[in-house]
C-alpha cells in the first residue's frame, strides 16, 4: 500500500504533504524530528491521508496535492476540520 499524507504543523499552521509506503513509521519519524524538511516545525497533526495500490498513482497524486489546486482541494475537503482547529 502507498500513502499520500498531509501533516499540519502546530507551530506555524502550514501543511506538509508527503508520500510513503509505511505511514505509521513515517509519522513517527516526523514526530521525532528525524525528517530534515520538517524537524523545525514539529509537533504535527496528521489531518489527511489517501491510500493507493500503485506507487506511480500515489506519486502523481502527491505532486498534484503540492500544487495550488491541490492545496485548494485539501482546504475544501477539510473545510470543517480547519474551521474548528
Amino acid at each position: 500500500m502507498h500513502y499520500i499524507y498531509v501533516l499540519k504543523s502546530r507551530r506555524d499552521d502550514k501543511f506538509y504533504i508527503g508520500y510513503t509506503n509505511d505511514l505509521r513509521g513515517r509519522i513517527a519519524l516526523h514526530s521525532a524530528g528525524r525528517v530534515e524538511s520538517t524537524k523545525n516545525r514539529k509537533p504535527f497533526d496528521l489531518i489527511y491521508f489517501e491510500a493507493s495500490l500503485n506507487k506511480d498513482d500515489a506519486l502523481k497524486r502527491e505532486k498534484y496535492l503540492k500544487t495550488t489546486y491541490g492545496h485548494r482541494y485539501i482546504r475544501s475537503r477539510l473545510k470543517h476540520y480547519l474551521e474548528i482547529s
